[in-house]
């Protein structure tokens, strides 16, 4: 990955997106420091549907499963007929 320093991503911006498009992600740095990453769009995409896993993947995971704290059943305190 190439770094760009942002007054030069910000004055060459045409040139980054076509490095971006051709050679792959490019750093963008600030006061030396990594910033930002300018990837191509079909990465963005493979990237973003491999964090996000789909509604068959979740419910049949164990992470979509929990242990609730439920009451136990019976226990509940009813009203008498005479209350009514």
């Amino acid at each position: 990955m190439n770094a760009w320093p942002v007054q030069d991503a910000k004055a060459r911006f045409s040139e980054l997106l076509d490095a971006c498009v051709s050679e792959g992600p490019q750093v963008v740095t600030r006061r030396g420091a990594e910033t930002a990453v300018l990837v191509p769009i079909a990465e963005w995409k493979r990237m973003r549907d491999a964090a996000r896993p789909s509604l068959k993947e979740l419910l049949l995971s164990d992470f979509a499963r929990t242990n609730l704290a439920l009451p136990p059943r019976g226990r509940a305190k009813r009203r008498s007929p005479s209350a009514l």
